[in-house]
């Protein structure tokens, strides 16, 4: 088990860990609405249509789904900021309350996500939730209990 001033020195550094989330979930919102017609995406786009049209899909069906994920942008952006506020609270008041909902949320969006992603047999989408998980959900746990001691002991 770890002992307290070793969790204590270890805290720092989920809480940047989280950061580091928050940052990357910013970033990826505000590039989508610019990136998501790049050729470099179309295998991408491919897989995707795959999973509703069997012989190719029509270009209108491209246009709307580089639409669809430019409108996508703005929501990953403002749930990177919603999550730094609340990452900047859990860590000033040490905030179980924050953790626990910061893991609650994401425990409502995955699975819901993974199963309409599995709906179109878009597993590229299931692999990237399944990273987000493993980055996001062992930290906030750790942050949650470490806390949730920590206050119990003053």
């Amino acid at each position: 088990m770890i002992n307290a001033s070793h969790a204590e020195r270890i805290r720092p550094w989920v809480i940047r860990w989280m950061y580091a989330v928050v940052i990357v979930h910013l970033l990826a919102g505000i590039l989508l609405p610019w990136i998501g017609n790049l050729s470099m995406f179309d295998a991408y786009h491919r897989s995707v249509e795959s999973g509703f049209w069997n012989h190719g899909a029509p270009a209108e069906a491209r246009t709307q789904q580089v639409w669809w994920i430019s409108l996508f942008g703005p929501t990953v952006q403002g749930l990177a900021l919603w999550m730094g506020a609340l990452t900047r609270i859990g860590d000033r008041q040490r905030s179980t309350f924050v953790w626990i909902w910061l893991i609650i949320g994401v425990m409502v969006w995955a699975p819901q996500d993974m199963m309409i992603s599995l709906r179109a047999d878009a597993w590229i989408h299931v692999w990237v939730d399944c990273f987000a998980l493993l980055t996001m959900l062992p930290p906030l746990i750790w942050l949650w209990s470490y806390d949730r001691k920590y206050q119990q002991n003053t």
